[in-house]
């Protein structure tokens, strides 16, 4: 058997809370030949979970999470979280602080589900899985820089985080510009190994015959679907490729126990080392 289904999830960290629906989270869907078989949005972890079974069916799947899925420390930041930093922080990659004080931990509520569905969770330690039903974190951002096709060489695109000074109004036709340049660049990966092929589903053909918004709501909407891609993207050149293009962050630990990782596309340059394993300055 091999895996057949490459499943994104770019999840809302927010779940429901009382009368406040949750955040929008985007899905995707490829298959080997990188056929956008589905994609959109969902809302919530249940609805999600739901959207992830059928779009599976009962063939193997990759799963890639955008969002922290083991979250075992009471304080302070986790290992692969500080690994993102100090692996990508030279391209402006860094990861925002997860621990059991989070009050939005709904990567961990999502993969109690799945498990309970028959999933399993995959740290990456071992290498890509063979065959099953498997989730693992990744972090698009790493996605982005980490592959050289991309073009990213010096640091991430802003098509998120608005810079600290930057008056809004200038950066939403910033941010704009930059989710354009983005989407063109995607456009690149039809002829990657593996492939992913933007305009195979009307949805994603969309991000590229559109001009992104400039409405915040509209721009978030937009933005998650690019990021659900980027995580099915990711799950598939990890089955494909291994260690060769991608590392495993935070994988330390006993190997008999399920370590909080994040399986992350990089470049030579961008590889972790005796130093950042230590905490010691790269």
């Amino acid at each position: 058997m091999s895996i057949e289904r490459f499943i994104g999830v770019d999840l809302a960290w927010r779940d429901e809370a009382g009368s406040a629906p949750a955040n929008e989270t985007g899905v995707a869907a490829l298959d080997r030949r990188g056929i956008v078989l589905e994609a959109g949005w969902t809302r919530g972890v249940a609805a999600t979970v739901d959207w992830v079974q059928e779009v599976a069916g009962d063939r193997s799947a990759l799963l890639f999470v955008d969002a922290p899925l083991v979250v075992e420390n009471v304080t302070g930041q986790r290992v692969c979280e500080q690994q993102v930093g100090q692996c990508y922080g030279r391209w402006k990659v860094s990861a925002n602080t997860t621990n059991q004080a989070s009050p939005r931990r709904a990567g961990v509520t999502l993969l109690a589900r799945l498990q309970e569905c028959g999933w399993t969770y995959h740290d990456g330690r071992g290498g890509p899985p063979v065959d099953g039903r498997l989730v693992s974190e990744c972090y698009p951002y790493t996605t982005l820089v980490g592959v050289e096709e991309l073009g990213y060489d010096v640091q991430r695109p802003r098509y998120k985080r608005k810079p600290r000074r930057m008056p809004v109004a200038q950066w939403r036709g910033e941010r704009a510009a930059a989710c354009d340049d983005l989407i063109g660049r995607l456009g690149r990966l039809a002829a990657a190994d593996p492939p992913m092929i933007l305009d195979s589903h009307p949805l994603t053909a969309g991000l590229a015959a559109l001009p992104a918004p400039i409405d915040d709501a509209a721009y978030k909407h937009r933005e998650d679907l690019i990021d659900a891609v980027l995580c099915a993207w990711t799950a598939a050149l990890w089955y494909r490729h291994g260690q060769s293009r991608c590392q495993v962050l935070g994988a330390a630990g006993d190997p008999a126990t399920a370590a909080a990782t994040v399986i992350a596309p990089t470049r030579p340059g961008q590889r972790i080392t005796t130093a950042v394993r230590t905490g010691a300055p790269r």
